[in-house]
């Protein structure tokens, strides 16, 4: 039986509709008890202010937590080396929250993360909500494209193309998330009554993916 292989190739570019922000907590104490004391006090703290923002507690979700036990170098004259010393357990607990983007909003949580008590390390990223669908038409477009391509590529050669024997597709990693922003700094004139005057169009996010079809040459 004759074959014919061929790779489609699908590209979307699609308006990101949803924002994603990263929230990192750390602080350090002498005693690993008190660290994870502290731990617990400032994530229940972000988690009210969060909450007077209009997220639900199951819409605050921890991305990562570890303990760390610190050391800092200390030079001995006598033996003229450096020593490590202890200087206590530090915690770092990573959260994130996500919703649909608006700026108005984001501009109000972003002020007040920047001026919480916890103090928050803060970053955001935007994405696509629908993923399903995302993935659905870009792998439409890849199976059109290798279609088209098998046409081409039969009638240069005089041949028809069968039935379709194989679609081989490899689920490779799709990267969804565009960050706009790699550091932000605000100035008074940024301020609205308790909130930041965000004005930000994030740029499209470019999808891709590849099928490889053989179909059976009649």
């Amino acid at each position: 039986m004759r074959i014919l292989r061929v790779t489609g190739r699908g590209e979307l570019h699609l308006r990101p509709d949803m924002t994603k922000i990263r929230l990192v907590l750390n602080g350090r104490e002498w005693e690993y008890e008190d660290v994870l004391a502290r731990a617990a006090k400032d994530t229940a703290a972000l988690k009210e202010e969060l909450e007077r923002l209009g997220f639900a507690a199951r819409d605050v979700r921890t991305t990562d937590f570890q303990v760390s036990t610190e050391y800092k170098s200390v030079y001995n004259k006598e033996t003229e080396e450096h020593e490590q010393h202890f200087s206590g357990y530090e915690y770092t607990h990573e959260l994130k929250i996500e919703f649909p983007s608006d700026n108005g909003r984001l501009g109000k949580i972003l002020y007040a993360m920047a001026h919480s008590a916890v103090a928050p390390e803060i970053s955001f990223r935007y994405s696509i909500l629908d993923k399903e669908a995302a993935r659905n038409e870009l792998l439409a477009k890849a199976v059109g494209d290798a279609r088209a391509k098998a046409g081409i590529l039969a009638a240069a050669a005089g041949e028809q193309l069968g039935a379709m024997q194989s679609i081989d597709y490899s689920w490779g990693r799709i990267r969804w998330d565009i960050s706009p922003i790699s550091e932000m700094v605000y100035s008074e004139a940024d301020v609205v009554g308790k909130s930041y005057n965000i004005e930000i169009e994030p740029d499209d996010v470019r999808l891709e993916d590849t099928v490889t079809v053989v179909w059976e040459l009649a």
